[in-house]
């Protein structure tokens, strides 16, 4: 595996394949890689002549600085994973590489990412996703991928991306993958390395709980599903309810009603102690 550390570096690599013709997969990613990641990981090496993952933890798009300051950075375990699982490059720059001193990264201000942007995630992250899109187009700039992929899991993170490439008509084709879950049905993220035991016993009672909300459909409307999901998971001594959102998985706006939208998505944002953690799933399409 080709791993490279510097824009300069990864660009004579890509110059010497774009020559022959080839098509390139790209996996952003900010390490603390699990098999949600390297799923894919996988979908993009069937598709393409080659796959590059970058890890790159971003501090644009933390609000919290403790949250950045905490993030599982286990750079040597990726790479050995990664070369297990045949992947062709790796693009890990520094901090400064990316946002060097000397200029200020205006990418975000050219982007009109609307409504998308500022519901759920964007409500209680402020700034969130003005950093994540800042820094995808930048990779995507570098990278120069076919096509780049990313997890269902941040549902509300692959509309944005997908808004972004529409409105800045970035050819690059985006490719969403389903959540990979563990046995239990807790989605697989970095963030649950910093779980407690007694906090990751009952993170899957999130995923398990929007199984339930699904199954009431006929029986309750929309804010009952709401409240129920809520008082569902905050039974639980170490969850805590941020959001919970029913939404046309389009325009990710709230709905009120059912059939007012083709299809639905719930969202949830929780938090185990220090530990936020997402999950959503379909309600109806």
């Amino acid at each position: 595996m080709n791993i490279f550390h510097s824009i300069e570096g990864y660009g004579d690599w890509y110059s010497e394949v774009n020559l022959k013709n080839m098509s390139v997969g790209f996996v952003p990613t900010m390490g603390a890689l699990h098999k949600g990641h390297l799923s894919l990981i996988e979908a993009s090496k069937r598709d393409n002549d080659y796959t590059v993952c970058s890890i790159f933890v971003n501090p644009t798009q933390f609000n919290d600085k403790a949250d950045y300051q905490k993030y599982p950075r286990t750079v040597d375990d990726d790479i050995e994973v990664l070369e297990k699982q045949c992947c062709d490059v790796l693009f890990a720059p520094a901090t400064d590489e990316m946002h060097p001193a000397n200029r200020q990264d205006n990418q975000n201000a050219r982007i009109n990412l609307g409504q998308i942007s500022e519901v759920m995630e964007g409500e209680f992250r402020p700034g969130h996703f003005d950093g994540v899109v800042t820094i995808v187009a930048k990779l995507f700039d570098i990278i120069k991928p076919n096509k780049a992929y990313f997890g269902q899991k941040d549902f509300q993170q692959l509309a944005v991306i997908r808004c972004m490439v529409e409105e800045l008509k970035i050819p690059v084709g985006i490719i969403g993958c389903p959540t990979v879950r563990e046995d239990d049905g807790l989605a697989l993220s970095s963030r649950n390395l910093l779980l407690s035991p007694a906090q990751r016993s009952e993170a899957p009672t999130i995923y398990q709980s929007l199984l339930k909300s699904k199954e009431k459909l006929r029986q309750q409307n929309v804010n009952q599903i709401k409240q129920g999901l809520i008082d569902e998971i905050n039974k639980s001594a170490s969850l805590d309810v941020e959001y919970v959102e029913i939404a046309d998985s389009h325009s990710l706006q709230p709905i009120d009603s059912w059939g007012s939208a083709e299809s639905v998505v719930c969202c949830v944002a929780v938090h185990a102690g220090d530990v936020r953690l997402i999950d959503n799933i379909m309600l109806y399409n």
